[in-house]
Protein backbone atom coordinates (compact mmCIF):
# COMPACT_ATOMS: atom_id res chain seq x y z
CA UNK A 1 0.00 0.00 0.00
CA UNK A 2 1.19 3.46 -0.74
CA UNK A 3 1.38 6.29 1.77
CA UNK A 4 -1.58 8.02 0.07
CA UNK A 5 -3.79 4.95 0.70
CA UNK A 6 -2.71 4.68 4.34
CA UNK A 7 -3.37 8.37 5.05
CA UNK A 8 -6.79 8.13 3.37
CA UNK A 9 -7.59 5.05 5.49
CA UNK A 10 -6.53 6.88 8.68
CA UNK A 11 -8.64 9.97 7.80
CA UNK A 12 -11.73 7.90 7.03
CA UNK A 13 -11.32 5.97 10.29
CA UNK A 14 -11.08 9.20 12.31
CA UNK A 15 -14.15 10.55 10.46
CA UNK A 16 -16.05 7.35 11.26
CA UNK A 17 -15.14 7.58 14.97
CA UNK A 18 -16.24 11.22 15.16
CA UNK A 19 -19.59 10.40 13.55
CA UNK A 20 -20.13 7.44 15.84
CA UNK A 21 -19.34 9.56 18.90
CA UNK A 22 -21.70 12.35 17.81
CA UNK A 23 -24.58 9.98 17.06
CA UNK A 24 -24.33 8.24 20.46
CA UNK A 25 -24.23 11.38 22.64
CA UNK A 26 -27.97 11.41 23.25
CA UNK A 27 -28.19 7.70 24.05
CA UNK A 28 -27.68 6.33 27.53
CA UNK A 29 -26.35 2.80 27.78
CA UNK A 30 -27.45 0.75 30.75
CA UNK A 31 -24.53 -1.38 31.85
CA UNK A 32 -24.35 -3.80 34.75
CA UNK A 33 -22.95 -1.09 37.02
CA UNK A 34 -26.17 0.91 36.82
CA UNK A 35 -28.53 1.18 39.75
CA UNK A 36 -30.99 -1.70 39.67
CA UNK A 37 -33.20 -0.35 42.41
CA UNK A 38 -34.65 -3.02 44.61
CA UNK A 39 -33.40 -6.06 42.73
CA UNK A 40 -31.54 -7.28 45.79
CA UNK A 41 -34.85 -7.60 47.64
CA UNK A 42 -36.07 -10.09 45.05
CA UNK A 43 -32.96 -12.23 45.48
CA UNK A 44 -33.24 -12.01 49.25
CA UNK A 45 -36.82 -13.32 49.05
CA UNK A 46 -35.78 -16.07 46.63
CA UNK A 47 -32.99 -17.10 49.02
CA UNK A 48 -35.20 -17.31 52.09
CA UNK A 49 -38.21 -18.83 50.28
CA UNK A 50 -36.27 -21.21 48.06
CA UNK A 51 -32.72 -21.95 49.11
CA UNK A 52 -33.22 -22.28 52.88
CA UNK A 53 -36.08 -24.84 52.58
CA UNK A 54 -34.07 -26.83 50.02
CA UNK A 55 -31.09 -26.94 52.40
CA UNK A 56 -33.30 -28.03 55.31
CA UNK A 57 -35.07 -30.74 53.27
CA UNK A 58 -31.74 -32.03 51.96
CA UNK A 59 -30.40 -32.26 55.51
CA UNK A 60 -33.51 -34.16 56.66
CA UNK A 61 -33.24 -36.51 53.68
CA UNK A 62 -29.54 -37.19 54.21
CA UNK A 63 -29.46 -37.55 57.99
CA UNK A 64 -33.01 -37.85 59.31
CA UNK A 65 -34.38 -40.50 56.98
CA UNK A 66 -31.35 -42.77 57.14
CA UNK A 67 -32.14 -46.46 57.55
CA UNK A 68 -28.69 -47.49 58.73
CA UNK A 69 -27.87 -49.57 55.67
CA UNK A 70 -24.80 -47.48 54.94
CA UNK A 71 -23.15 -49.02 58.01
CA UNK A 72 -23.44 -52.57 56.66
CA UNK A 73 -20.38 -53.50 54.60
CA UNK A 74 -20.99 -54.99 51.17
CA UNK A 75 -20.60 -58.77 50.90
CA UNK A 76 -17.05 -59.98 50.40
CA UNK A 77 -16.46 -61.76 47.09
CA UNK A 78 -12.86 -62.95 46.62
CA UNK A 79 -12.28 -61.91 43.01
CA UNK A 80 -8.80 -62.75 41.72
CA UNK A 81 -8.25 -59.35 40.12
CA UNK A 82 -9.04 -57.28 43.23
CA UNK A 83 -6.88 -56.54 46.29
CA UNK A 84 -3.67 -57.85 44.71
CA UNK A 85 -0.66 -57.28 46.99
CA UNK A 86 2.61 -57.94 45.18
CA UNK A 87 4.46 -55.67 47.59
CA UNK A 88 3.42 -54.60 51.05
CA UNK A 89 2.61 -51.02 51.98
CA UNK A 90 5.57 -49.22 53.61
CA UNK A 91 3.64 -48.56 56.84
CA UNK A 92 2.12 -50.74 59.51
CA UNK A 93 1.88 -54.44 58.73
CA UNK A 94 2.00 -53.77 54.97
CA UNK A 95 -1.48 -55.11 54.36
CA UNK A 96 -3.56 -52.03 55.28
CA UNK A 97 -3.71 -48.96 53.02
CA UNK A 98 -2.95 -45.54 54.46
CA UNK A 99 -6.64 -44.63 54.69
CA UNK A 100 -7.89 -48.11 55.60
CA UNK A 101 -11.31 -48.37 57.20
CA UNK A 102 -11.68 -51.73 58.92
CA UNK A 103 -15.47 -51.59 58.65
CA UNK A 104 -15.77 -50.82 54.92
CA UNK A 105 -12.45 -51.85 53.31
CA UNK A 106 -11.68 -55.53 53.03
CA UNK A 107 -8.27 -57.15 53.03
CA UNK A 108 -7.29 -59.80 50.43
CA UNK A 109 -8.73 -62.53 52.65
CA UNK A 110 -11.93 -60.73 53.77
CA UNK A 111 -13.12 -58.17 56.27
CA UNK A 112 -11.42 -57.74 59.62
CA UNK A 113 -13.35 -58.98 62.60
CA UNK A 114 -14.13 -55.87 64.63
CA UNK A 115 -16.63 -55.23 67.39
CA UNK A 116 -19.08 -52.34 66.99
Amino acid sequence: MGSHTMSHLARSYVKFLNQAKASNLGQVRHMSGADHGDGWKLWKKIFFAGAIPVIILSHVNAFGMSDGSEHVPPPFIPYDHLRIRTKGFPWGDGNHSLIHNAHMNSLPDGYEETEH
